[in-house]
């Protein structure tokens, strides 16, 4: 299992901070999700592509290829853009 931490509008629409997920890539993981949770799909995917608006973290470090493989007890975070000032 993936541990899936969730932040701001991706944890409301879950309804938790955490779940847990069995998927064997990122990919396979956020199709999951969009699958699961019908009012995430809007967040995730936009015209059949990962939307800009999900940023995804995999152990801490931002990834951009969501074909990488997962391992057991990998902690993914998902989130949407942040923005400093």
């Amino acid at each position: 299992m993936v541990k899936v931490k969730l932040f701001a509008n991706f944890r409301e629409i879950i309804g938790r901070d955490e779940i847990e997920v069995s998927a064997i890539t990122l990919l396979e993981l956020l199709e999951f999700l969009a699958n699961n949770y019908p009012k995430l799909r809007f967040l995730i995917f936009r015209n059949g592509e990962i939307s800009d608006y999900v940023n995804v973290a995999v152990n801490g470090k931002i990834v951009k290829d969501y074909n990488i493989k997962l391992k057991y007890d990998d902690v993914v975070a998902i989130f949407p853009p942040v923005s400093g000032g």
